[in-house]
C-alpha cells in the first residue's frame, strides 16, 4: 500500500481559554487553499457559538473518528481534521484510520453569531489537552471561537512552531473521495424523533462490549421507530457495523432528531449508510461503508468518471466556476458551462477523488471544499484504473460491435458482455462482486475504449488474469 508523511504546521497549539467576557476557543489552522490562493494559516471565522456546548461535542466526535479505527484496532492512526468556510458556514470534516468511516460536524448560520465568515478549507489542530478541556464544557456561558490564528500572531509569529507528521496512504484519500460518490446515490430513508433517536442509538453495541456484533445490520422504519430484522425486506436499512455510531453518543442530549440516508436496496447485499444527528444550529453526520472491514477505497464509485478524457476537460472546466459554494447546483453549473447535467455531475465525481466536492445528504448537494493534501494522487495510484490504462495502451481490446459482446482472448480469457448498458465481466472479480464495488479492469479497459479515452486506438484485446 503506497503511503507517505503528511506534514501539517500551526502557528501554535490550539487552546481554550479563559477570558473577562468569557472562554475563547482557538482553533489553530495549517497550509490550506483559499479564493485568493494557497495560504498557510488562512483565518475563516472569529465571533461566538450559539450553543457551545453542542458544539463542543461535535468536535469532539469528529476528533473521535479521525482517532479512530474501528477494524484492526491494534493499529493507530489520526489525522487532524479537515475545516471548510463555506462563507454561511463552518465544515468540520475526518474520515477513520480504518477508511470505513466518515464524520461531519456543519455549524450552520444558526449556530454562528458574529463575526465574518471566510472561504477556504485546512487541517485545524485538535489536540490532547485542547480535547480534555472541551469535554469539561458542562455550560452555555458565551465562548467565542477563532479559527485560524489571531490578529497579533499573524503579524508577530515567524513561521510554524508546531507540527505534525502523519502516515497518509493512498487508500485513505481514495477512502475520502469514495465515501462522497457512495453518498450522493443516498436518499432519506428514515426520521425520528429525539425521544426515539436517543433510545434506538444508546441500544447499540459499542466495540468490546460482551455479545455485541460486529457484523452488519438491517432496521426497517415502522412509523417513529427503527425496528430490527433479520433479513433486507423490503424497506429496511443496512446497519454495517452498529459498533462504528459510538461517536454520536458525545451529542444524544443534545438532539432534536435522527436522519438515516442510504440507497434504495436490490438485495441481500450489504450497503453503506449515513446516520445524521440533528443538533441546535448543527449537523453530525457519521457515513459508514457496507462492511466494518471494507474501507470505501475499493468501492469503484469514482472509476468510470476517471476514465475518460472528456471528463477530465469537463472538470477542469467546473473548477473554475465553483466559488466555495455551499450547495452547488448542478442545473446552475450547466447552465454556466454549456454542459448537459449528465456530463456535470461526472465532473463533480471526478473532483470529488482530488477532494475538491464532498457531498451533504442534507440537502443532497455537492459543496466545494480544497482538501489539504496531495489528492492527485487518487487517480494516478488507483490500482483498477491504473491497470485498466495498461491493458488500452498495450493495444490489447477487440470489441466485437460497438453495443455487442466484448471478448478479451487469451489463456486467460475474459468475456465483457454488455446488457443495456451495463457491462460483464466472467472475470473472478465480476464473480466475486457483480459489480457491486464498480466495473473490474477489463470492463474499465473496454469502457476507456468506447468513450474514445485514448485516440486513435483500433482494435484492442483485454489481456491478463482477472482482479
Amino acid at each position: 500500500m503506497t503511503r507517505s508523511l503528511q506534514a501539517v504546521a500551526y502557528t501554535r497549539s490550539s487552546t481554550l481559554e479563559s477570558a473577562p467576557d468569557g472562554r475563547r476557543l482557538g482553533l489553530e489552522t495549517s497550509r490550506g487553499a483559499t479564493p485568493r490562493g494557497v495560504e498557510d494559516h488562512p483565518r475563516f471565522f472569529a465571533g461566538f457559538l450559539t450553543s457551545p456546548q453542542v458544539a463542543s461535542a461535535g468536535l469532539l466526535a469528529v476528533a473521535d473518528v479521525a482517532g479512530a479505527r474501528y477494524y484492526q484496532q491494534q493499529l493507530r492512526s489520526s489525522l487532524d481534521p479537515v475545516v471548510t468556510g463555506n462563507g454561511d458556514r463552518l465544515r468540520f470534516e475526518s474520515f477513520s484510520g480504518c477508511g470505513g468511516v466518515y464524520a461531519r460536524l456543519d455549524v450552520l448560520a444558526a449556530g454562528l453569531d458574529g463575526g465574518e465568515m471566510g472561504h477556504g478549507t485546512t487541517n485545524v489542530d485538535v489536540n490532547n489537552p485542547l480535547r480534555e478541556a472541551l469535554s469539561r464544557i458542562g455550560s452555555d456561558d458565551p465562548l467565542h471561537l477563532r479559527v485560524g490564528p489571531d490578529e497579533l500572531a499573524v503579524t508577530t509569529l515567524d513561521g510554524p512552531v508546531v507540527e505534525k507528521k502523519v502516515p497518509l496512504p493512498d487508500r485513505w484519500l481514495r477512502g475520502f473521495a469514495e465515501a462522497q460518490v457512495t453518498a450522493a446515490g443516498f436518499d432519506l430513508r428514515a426520521e425520528l424523533p429525539a425521544a426515539e433517536a436517543v433510545r434506538f442509538l444508546r441500544s447499540l453495541p459499542r466495540a468490546g462490549t460482551r455479545g455485541s456484533s460486529r457484523g452488519v445490520r438491517w432496521v426497517v422504519p415502522a412509523g417513529n421507530v427503527l425496528r430490527p430484522t433479520t433479513r433486507p425486506v423490503p424497506g429496511a436499512i443496512c446497519l454495517p457495523g452498529p459498533e462504528r455510531l459510538v461517536a454520536l453518543q458525545r451529542v444524544l442530549r443534545h438532539a432534536s432528531a435522527l436522519r438515516v440516508y442510504g440507497p434504495a436496496l436490490t438485495g441481500s447485499a450489504a450497503a453503506a449508510s449515513a446516520w445524521e444527528v440533528v443538533l441546535p444550529g448543527m449537523r453530525l453526520t457519521l457515513t459508514l461503508s457496507p462492511e466494518a472491514s471494507r474501507g470505501f477505497s475499493g468501492e469503484g464509485g469514482v472509476l468510470d468518471a476517471l476514465a475518460t478524457d472528456e471528463a477530465a476537460g469537463d472538470a477542469e472546466l467546473i473548477s473554475v466556476l465553483l466559488a466555495w459554494e455551499p450547495r452547488i447546483d448542478v442545473g446552475d453549473l450547466a447552465t454556466a458551462s454549456g454542459l448537459p447535467a449528465e456530463r456535470v455531475r461526472a465532473a463533480l465525481v471526478r473532483l470529488g477523488t482530488s477532494g475538491r466536492v464532498g457531498y451533504d445528504t442534507a440537502e443532497a448537494a455537492y459543496f466545494h471544499r480544497e482538501l489539504p493534501y496531495d489528492a492527485e494522487r487518487v487517480e494516478r495510484h488507483n490500482p483498477r484504473l491504473r491497470a485498466a490504462r495498461d491493458l488500452v495502451g498495450a493495444g490489447a481490446v477487440v470489441l466485437d460491435g460497438n453495443l455487442g459482446t466484448v471478448t478479451a482472448q487469451d489463456g486467460h480469457a475474459h468475456r465483457v458482455r454488455d446488457d443495456a448498458g451495463v457491462l460483464s465481466c466472467s472475470c473472478l472479480w465480476w464473480a466475486k462482486y457483480r459489480g457491486g464495488r464498480g466495473p473490474c479492469k477489463h470492463a474499465l479497459a473496454v469502457r476507456m475504449v468506447r468513450r474514445g479515452a485514448v485516440s486513435g486506438q483500433a482494435e484492442v484485446l483485454v489481456e491478463g488474469g482477472a482482479r
